[in-house]
């Protein structure tokens, strides 16, 4: 036993040292599965048997906790390790190619090996530090005891995950329904335990670098809880977070407890509120102190006026872009302009009468005159994410500070309207307004109008996608391509391996990411809580105005069922009921035609009128029953009963939802690893998920997931992965930068997939060891300014690049890099977690450590049509 012992420790320790011995080079790393488990299993049983001789009294508890604790740990390693090899056999079919590795089986798997290694990491701790006078066995326990439950919930994960693997077709990562295997998620989802991954084991996945940033985001987020909408100003919430955070700082079980309660319980109002704190005066001016310099911040407001364009097809003919008009009328759009030197234009008097109070000046120098720049044959057109929800351009402006300085062009970044005020399509119809604004106004731009790249960040790059898919339907000029960081592609409920993540992820939960969807298709049914800002006096005054209200509406129900009695058809309403009738339950919309309006129903979504135009006699009856499934909805969203004229995409029109023919002996190896539902179960109205002698840990309160289906999120402008391949097949070059333990990963994987095998020119790169939404990050770790300057390469490839070659480009092999400015392109470091590391596609293949470059997507043939 002792030499088994020496032989698995020393292949791990060999694995870490190798790792370790060198600052900058890099070696390949075997990562071997077994070396792994022999390693846990060996200094769980050493220290289990050190402890159980303890004696008794107050240590000897924490010594039968670390007990406990080491034996728990070994039973669920036994089940796991068949699953681990098993999955690492065949999760390479999933791949978008053989050169990138990613997928969300492959993430699941390189989970659940974090938290193995980190287990491994303090339990040689734990042995080294034993029999030391300044050991603290209490806290030792409770961090086993919370790897422990992390370890017991990412086995219920993996169980799931061999379920998808049975339901799903071949090498679709997608469950396509909202029914079955997706509705037994959401069920688990409500009841399973996630306030380990909060407290103790908070962003154990990701890279250390980052971690604390995510211990300060949870402690926050708590504290805030603690205070919402308990004070009149934003102030007083911000002073009593500040006083509450200490307990959750010291006391990391309490932090997780509350962070799963405010995660499963507050609405999407208390996100959007928390989210917002970055657009704070003060933090916003701390992060200005460590962002770029730049000549130009300006905040605009641009009109709602229409204007025409070109069409690209026959220039002497034109088109007519409407201003925004859905769910809010008419109003004007609202940009950000950005750019690191004054060009020609940006100081103009025109563009000067746009321009929001709120925007930053022109910098001066020496009270001289700044030198105008010759305008940029660039332009960045950037959309914020946020889930549709929450944030602006200024929680947004270091990195696009950067950007324009980097790229040595002007950004102009959209400020569209958040729901659940604005739901679809209105971000929709402002970004494409704004964008064919930009192509129209490009002198007041500093741009000559030459190359235009859009690009965002997770629901940014949702609207990027979708605005060129609306360009295309226009006829007018579409942008020379597109960057999207870690986009959301699908908004529908459908289980993924990668979406499994939402349960451990604590940026993006999936309670928290269902109420930002629900919120964007206008299916919430919630209405604005404000957090009112009002004296005692305002809030007794209200108070007395509601009871008055609710006398006057009950008075008058007796009077008149009093004068109805004996009628056979009088109907009393509750307040409530006349409230859902009365006209004054949304805001009233004006009959009367628009300033702005063209021709008849001004009100009507020009997105409305697109959507429909594509109906055909084919689809009356989609259109049929979907006008139906949303004839609840009140009289003034009239848009997303239009909206709902967009044919449903059929199964022989999207390639992925196809099986194709699959080899056999592939079909044997999946079935090694995919398990069938418990034996009588399916029929079940609550049937069990999990084999018989495991039960994964379950939270004290449900969370609550009404999530209410509907049919508009299976639109192809609103999830642009279920758009049919005529509709793809017209998109610019894109480029998709996604993570690998990103609960949205699969979202990128299958669109990536998707056009390629339309033949649309796209790429694919993934990193390794950040969170979604890096982007924002990228000011706090080396790893995010890595990442985001991977972004930026991106749309310099879109600024730079020629017409593809007639012949596929093929993708450079992966390759460990050292960093070199002699190279042709900087290098980039993926990973820095310390044997953490990503497989290829053998068992225990390549590391994180790549290439940038390496990941060079699909260039397919050029069509003489183009």
């Amino acid at each position: 036993m002792a030499s088994s012992k020496k032989s698995g420790s020393g292949v791990l320790e060999k694995t870490v040292n190798r790792r370790r011995s060198s600052k900058h080079k890099e070696v390949p790393i075997v990562m071997d599965t077994k070396a792994v488990f022999t390693a846990l299993f060996d200094v769980c049983e050493e220290n289990a048997a050190f402890f159980s001789g303890a004696t008794k009294g107050q240590a000897g508890d924490a010594a039968q906790r670390l007990v406990d604790a080491m034996t728990t740990i070994q039973e669920h390693a036994r089940s796991l390790e068949p699953v681990i090899s098993g999955f690492a056999a065949i999760y390479h079919h999933f791949d978008f190619d053989p050169h990138i590795p990613a997928n969300g089986y492959r993430s699941l798997v390189k989970v659940v090996r974090c938290c193995l290694l980190h287990i491994i990491h303090k339990g040689r701790y734990i042995t080294s530090n034993r029999r030391s006078i300044f050991f603290r066995a209490s806290h030792n326990a409770a961090e086993m005891e919370a790897y422990c439950s992390a370890l017991c919930q990412l086995r219920a994960l993996l169980y799931l995950a061999q379920r998808l693997l049975h339901d799903n077709s071949h090498g679709n990562l997608f469950f396509q329904e909202e029914s079955g295997l997706s509705q037994s998620f959401l069920r688990e989802y409500a009841s399973m335990h996630k306030g380990c991954f909060y407290g103790r084991c908070v962003g154990f996945q990701f890279t250390p670098a980052i971690r604390p940033c995510l211990q300060s985001i949870a402690i926050s987020l708590v504290a805030f809880g603690d205070n919402y909408k308990k004070h009149q100003s934003g102030i007083g919430v911000a002073a009593s977070s500040l006083l509450t955070s200490g307990k959750y700082a010291i006391d990391p079980e309490l932090r997780g407890r509350e962070y799963e309660r405010i995660t499963q319980n507050l609405d999407v109002h208390f996100w959007k509120t928390f989210w917002n704190v970055t657009e704070t005066e003060l933090l916003s001016g701390l992060m200005s102190i460590t962002a770029t310099n730049v000549k130009v911040n300006r905040a605009l407001s641009v009109p709602p006026m229409p204007f025409d364009l070109p069409l690209v097809a026959d220039p002497t003919h034109t088109v007519t872009v409407s201003p925004p008009a859905a769910h809010i009328g008419l109003g004007p759009v609202l940009m950000r302009l950005i750019s690191y030197e004054l060009r020609e234009g940006q100081d103009s008097e025109k563009l000067l009468a746009l321009c929001r109070s709120e925007g930053g000046q022109i910098s001066l120098s020496l009270g001289l005159k700044p030198k105008r720049h010759p305008p940029s044959p660039w332009l960045v057109l950037h959309f914020h994410g946020g889930g549709f929800v929450a944030q602006t351009s200024k929680s947004h402006e270091p990195y696009l500070k950067s950007w324009s300085q980097d790229l040595n062009a002007p950004v102009l970044s959209v400020d569209y309207s958040l729901a659940p005020e604005a739901p679809f399509p209105r971000a929709l119809e402002e970004c494409f307004y704004a964008y064919c604004w930009a192509i129209k106004n490009h002198n007041l731009l500093g741009w000559t109008g030459e190359r235009v790249c859009l690009a965002g960040d997770s629901a940014g790059g949702n609207l990027c996608v979708t605005v060129s898919m609306r360009a295309a339907a226009h006829g007018v000029r579409m942008p020379d391509g597109i960057v999207a960081a870690y986009p959301a592609t699908l908004l529908t409920v459908y289980a993924s391996p990668s979406r499994l993540l939402t349960l451990i992820d604590p940026l993006l939960p999936l309670s928290v990411l269902s109420r930002c969807l629900s919120a964007y298709a206008g299916t919430d049914p919630q209405v604005e809580k404000q957090v009112e800002k009002v004296s005692t006096l305002n809030m007794v005054r209200r108070d007395t105005a509601l009871l008055l209200r609710d006398f006057k509406q009950g008075a008058s129900n007796w009077i008149h069922s009093l004068l109805d009695r004996g009628s056979a058809d009088s109907v009393r309403k509750s307040v409530s009921e006349s409230s859902l009738t009365s006209p004054h339950t949304d805001p009233p919309v004006s009959a009367k035609p628009s300033e702005y309006s063209h021709g008849k129903g001004s009100m009507k979504s020009q997105t409305c009128q697109d959507l429909g135009s594509h109906a055909n006699s084919n689809e009356q009856k989609n259109v049929s029953e979907t006008t139906n499934q949303l004839s609840t909805t009140t009289a003034n969203h009239n848009s997303i009963l239009d909206i709902t004229l967009t044919p449903e995409s059929k199964p022989e029109d999207v390639s992925f939802f196809l099986c194709k023919e699959v080899d056999p002996s592939v079909s044997e190896s999946f079935s090694a690893v995919a398990i069938p539902p418990p034996a009588g179960e399916e029929d079940s109205e609550t049937p069990r998920e999990f084999p018989d002698g495991f039960e994964p840990l379950r939270s004290e309160q449900l969370a609550e997931m009404n999530v209410q289906s509907s049919p508009i999120v299976r639109n192809p402008y609103m999830s642009p992965l279920l758009a049919p391949d005529s509709m793809l097949k017209g998109l610019p070059p894109i480029h998709i930068v996604a993570c690998h333990l990103d609960p949205m990963l699969d979202d990128s994987v299958m669109f990536a997939k998707r056009l390629r095998d339309v033949g649309q020119p796209v790429t694919l790169c993934v990193v390794d060891d950040l969170p979604h939404g890096f982007l924002s990050l990228s000011q706090l770790s080396r790893e995010t300014r890595e990442a985001a300057n991977v972004c930026m390469e991106r749309i310099k490839d879109v600024f730079t690049m020629k017409d593809p070659p007639p012949e596929m480009r093929k993708h450079r092999k992966l390759e460990r890099t050292i960093q070199n400015a002699s190279t042709k392109r900087d290098h980039i470091q993926l990973s820095q977690v310390t044997v953490l590391e990503e497989e290829g596609v053998s068992v225990g293949g390549e590391a994180s450590v790549v290439d940038e470059e390496g990941l060079a997507g699909f260039y397919p043939p050029t069509k003489s049509e183009s």
